[in-house]
């Protein structure tokens, strides 16, 4: 999704109030709101089919998978930021919040042109701060390429998946080969 502009500066509590009646969904960035503005029907696509194929593979397991209207909270001594990825898995037992997760083991942004480089870099960095994440995939939409991430012992090893690539999801122990990830925008992505 893209971003808008910055609003006002809000407590924690003020702005979780303000997005469970808000028709507009908005990150929170150290007491600042960023608006966020529609995706693109491949970006939708891309989502929803990641979303169903990893719903498909965890039904009547302990983790649960959620569709970019669920916020993920990084908390940590210098940031506390809440982020709607695209697709997120939990594994939590007992959540802090009906309204976020703040200990995922799986994140996944698609890429959209005008949040591209805010996904690889300034949440890629928030996200890793993370003690429960061990995968972050970032998914093209304008090309075929997914990357992913993943964290061991403070470090992020990445690995770039191209067409014919089969994507290993270790976290969760899925894989998914990348034609299908794309299936239902063959011919709109860089072909």
């Amino acid at each position: 999704m893209a971003l808008a502009s910055k609003i006002a500066t809000v407590t924690v509590d003020e702005y979780l109030s303000g997005e469970i009646s808000s028709d507009i969904k908005h990150e929170y960035d150290n007491g600042y709101v960023v608006a966020m503005v529609g995706a693109s029907s491949a970006h939708n696509l891309i989502a929803g089919s990641l979303y169903s194929e990893i719903r498909r593979h965890l039904k009547g397991r302990p983790c649960q998978v959620y569709i970019s209207d669920m916020k993920v909270r990084i908390q940590t001594k210098l940031i506390d930021r809440f982020y709607y990825p695209d697709v997120v898995v939990s594994c939590e037992k007992n959540p802090a919040s009906e309204y976020f997760r703040d200990k995922p083991v799986l994140i996944i942004e698609v890429l959209s042109p005008s949040t591209e480089t805010r996904d690889k870099l300034e949440k890629l960095s928030a996200y890793s701060t993370l003690p429960s994440l061990a995968e972050y995939f970032t998914v093209a939409q304008d090309r075929v390429e997914v990357t992913r991430y993943q964290f061991e012992h403070g470090l992020a090893h990445m690995i770039h998946y191209q067409d014919g690539d089969t994507v290993d999801f270790a976290s969760i122990g899925f894989a998914i080969p990348v034609k299908n990830i794309y299936a239902d925008v063959v011919g709109r992505v860089g072909e």
